[in-house]
């Protein structure tokens, strides 16, 4: 397993307990909006090798809670199980980010106890799924059966949106909330204006935006809020 990014300590990506992060590259979406786009296109080298990250995290045994394990896209990766199941073996707990576009790696991953916590994310309302992702084809089927696995079988979860102004409108979140109805938690997140994102012309949406966003959505999940203002 080749490792492109590890943040050795963090507060913020595993709700409720200290971890590190580690970053896996290639993904199967091209969103314009993304600011891991280096681990999409293959432009950042691995930092760390598999061997040297276990080292690493035999030694914060007792200090970390848990890995989470982010991208890219995770279960693009062969070797993604053998790596999950090296880091269950420490007994650390394990919080896996996913687009939702393989739902039967993850099924198997959850059916054998492996992930404590899925964040899954939602890229747009079925119709421009594609459009937001990068114009690359997507079969909206399989983002809705990982939906409802990880409602079913996840220890924990969420839902979340990167909500990008040229991208989103209320229409969207209609839609999207009648995907999620009755979800435990989801998440509207701001866009973040960065040099480091493919397309440089998009722009977050205001905070009145996303608080009409957020009105929407309650109706179908009401423990709905906002990340990034």
């Amino acid at each position: 397993m080749q490792i492109h990014g590890l943040q050795k300590m963090t507060l913020l990506d595993y709700p409720g307990h200290i971890a590190c992060t580690v970053f896996l590259g290639g993904c199967d979406f091209r969103c314009p909006y993304c600011h891991n786009f280096e681990l999409v296109n293959g432009s950042m080298e691995p930092v760390v090798d598999e061997e040297e990250f276990f080292r690493f995290l035999n030694k914060r045994k007792g200090l970390l809670d848990g890995v989470a394990i982010t991208g890219g896209e995770p279960l693009l990766r062969r070797d993604i199980r053998g790596f999950i199941e090296r880091i269950r073996d420490l007994n650390f707990l394990i919080k896996l980010d996913t687009n939702g576009y393989h739902p039967d790696e993850l099924d198997r991953l959850l059916n054998d106890g492996l992930i404590d916590y899925v964040a899954m994310d939602i890229k747009n309302s079925p119709e421009k799924y594609s459009l937001t992702c990068g114009e690359v084809a997507v079969d909206t089927s399989l983002i809705e059966r990982s939906i409802s696995i990880i409602r079913e079988k996840a220890p924990d979860y969420e839902f979340r949106t990167t909500v990008v102004k040229e991208f989103h409108e209320l229409n969207d979140f209609e839609y999207i909330g009648i995907l999620l109805r009755g979800a435990k938690a989801y998440y509207l997140q701001q866009y973040v204006e960065r040099d480091t994102v493919p397309d440089k012309s998009l722009h977050a949406p205001s905070n009145n935006e996303l608080l009409q966003y957020l009105d929407i959505v309650k109706t179908y999940v009401p423990n709905s809020s906002i990340r990034g203002i």
